[in-house]
């Protein structure tokens, strides 16, 4: 088999319609999610720049990390950490057909982000655990997802031509996974601070980036399969 004819057929695989829709779907369950739950929250209003994430999962009230939490579609949130991630595990258990020195690493690092998803949905982030010096399973949640979501924008880039997605594209998925990690550590970093100046805004450069970038690339295979399926 020719290259260009190898190429054409990893393309035109019959899974990708449907992995891009997963992909699609995670990146929307949780902006959905998080917006429904943030415009519940008005008394006093939630804040995106200085509110953490996971407050949004907190039915409070309470008060943890010096910040007040009380969510009253706390659920919603929760239910959004829950299926986020195993839409992505889904989207990519999908790209079939792929060389396993891609397929491999991105499905362990889609497992990760579903588990952190899970963990993050069954332990709020109320602080609770940590006063009583219990394993904080919200905090190991987060940080599974927040790595592993990055790291698999990473390899959704670097395996741009075996998915048959641009390489703008590629590039762009690269650089949201390498932007996330950065953000990590500037995340880290205002935390330790204690200043806690725009540290909800510091954390969503952590996590929005990668969940744009599932949606796009899972839009670019969607757009992908149909225009080919049109030539046949």
């Amino acid at each position: 088999m020719r290259p260009e004819q190898a190429k054409s057929d990893t393309a035109v695989h019959p899974s990708r319609r449907r992995a891009g829709a997963a992909l699609m779907t995670s990146g929307g369950l949780f902006f959905t999610a998080e917006f429904i739950a943030a415009a519940a929250w008005t008394d006093p209003p939630y804040s995106y720049t200085h509110h953490f994430i996971s407050n949004l999962g907190v039915r409070g009230p309470s008060t943890a990390f010096g910040q007040f939490m009380h969510s009253p579609l706390a659920w919603v949130m929760n239910t959004g950490f829950f299926l986020f991630g195993l839409a992505a595990l889904a989207g990519v258990l999908l790209l079939r057909g792929l060389p396993g020195r891609w397929h491999r690493p991105a499905v362990a690092s889609a497992a990760l982000l579903a588990t952190g998803g899970v963990l993050l949905a069954f332990f709020p982030g109320s602080g609770d655990v940590t006063d009583s010096g219990g394993t904080d399973l919200h905090g190991v949640g987060a940080f599974l997802a927040f790595s592993a979501g990055n790291v698999l924008a990473i390899l959704l880039g670097r395996m741009r031509e075996p998915i048959g997605v641009s390489r703008r594209l590629g590039r762009g998925l690269v650089a949201a996974g390498v932007l996330g990690l950065i953000s990590i550590a500037a995340f880290l970093a205002v935390l330790a601070s204690g200043a806690g100046i725009l540290i909800g805004l510091v954390e969503r450069g952590i996590v929005y980036p990668f969940l744009i970038g599932f949606v796009v690339v899972g839009a670019a295979l969607r757009r992908r399969r149909t225009a080919t399926a049109g030539r046949h």
